[in-house]
């Protein structure tokens, strides 16, 4: 059956429309706006019309393509709205409104999964194992007694912060007062709430699940540490995640992952697909989990709309289950419209 060409609205934040001239995958720049570029590349070698549209504080670069364009979906690359990543669910709210299909997650799993603390609450009521934690809002700090009762190590991270913004070596603490004066630090750091959680110590696992009503597992991924810091936490720092030479002088990768006890790839797929229903998502999610040296399980955190460009781990897990970069971004497409037509 021949696929059918669609007008695709790419949405992205305003500074990261790639420029036309980018096409070297080796330009310096390249980096900046790989999902972009990726993403709108794939669509374009799969045959549909795609035009990107910058969105930073105003909606009606939105609109106005909508009236003058009619696209058939909206490619949703937005992780916040005038600055603040509590807002991401604004958008979607306004192509539901619009009645504009749109591909990743619907505004009601942004919202409970984007806030760390709420999701926490979530799982912990269904009884999925989550760090032990204390959300601390803007300009309040832990009373003493509350951060003595702590099980330490803590880690201190933005409560709605994304990418390991703000995460260091430093953000695990020992005791109430590294606690306290680590909160306040990534208050100023990340202007707005954060969350100390419990440090968990062992395997760091990230499962890609993808789907609406039946949902697929995808292969799993896995950071591997190797020599960082010997003796200290191994945590995925902002350098970790961002800085590739660092990764290469600590050798530290993320693989697929390695050797699993019995029984427990089957347990990890069955507890991210309840997971995933529990915070109500959609279109596709990446779960971060670790798995402690007595063999549980606990979720760190839930990553709806994650990285998409196609050297990160949801298309390399993708590819790994046999869908080529530009499959997965065509089954993206299909999730979006199929959820919009089931309404």
């Amino acid at each position: 059956m021949k696929k059918k060409k669609l007008r695709v609205m790419v949405l992205t934040h305003s500074d990261l429309v790639p420029p036309e001239d980018l096409t070297d995958p080796k330009d310096p720049r390249m980096p900046k706006y790989r999902t972009e570029h990726d993403v709108h590349q794939a669509l374009l070698e799969l045959g549909h019309e795609a035009r990107i549209v910058g969105v930073s504080d105003d909606l009606s670069p939105i609109r106005a393509t909508i009236d003058a364009w009619k696209p058939h979906i909206a490619f949703n690359l937005l992780e916040e709205f005038a600055g603040n990543v509590a807002l991401d669910y604004y958008i979607v709210s306004y192509l539901e409104m619009l009645r504009i299909p749109y591909t990743g997650c619907n505004p009601r799993g942004l919202l409970l999964s984007r806030d760390k603390a709420l999701s926490k609450k979530l799982l912990s009521h269904h009884r999925i194992q989550v760090p032990q934690f204390r959300a601390v809002r803007w300009g309040r700090t832990i009373p003493a007694r509350e951060a003595r009762a702590l099980p330490y190590p803590m880690m201190v991270k933005g409560l709605l912060a994304q990418g390991s913004h703000g995460i260091s070596q430093a953000s695990v603490v020992h005791d109430a007062d590294e606690l306290v004066a680590r909160v306040i630090q990534a208050q100023e750091m990340t202007g707005g709430d954060v969350i100390a959680e419990q440090f968990i110590d062992g395997r760091e696992i990230y499962v890609t699940v993808i789907g609406n009503n039946r949902l697929q597992v995808l292969p799993l991924r896995e950071l591997v540490f190797g020599d960082q810091d010997e003796g200290g936490p191994r945590i995925a720092t902002y350098k970790v995640k961002w800085d590739e030479k660092y990764r290469e002088r600590h050798g530290i990768d993320y693989q697929f992952v390695r050797a699993l006890p019995a029984g427990m790839a089957e347990a990890i797929q069955k507890l991210c697909k309840r997971t995933y229903r529990i915070l109500d998502l959609s279109g596709y999610a990446r779960i971060d989990l670790r798995l402690n040296k007595e063999g549980k399980v606990y979720v760190l955190d839930v990553n709806a709309n994650a990285a998409l460009s196609a050297d990160d781990d949801m298309a390399l897990s993708a590819e790994k289950a046999g869908m080529s970069y530009r499959q997965f971004i065509q089954r993206l497409l299909n999730l979006g419209l199929s959820a919009f037509n089931s309404r």
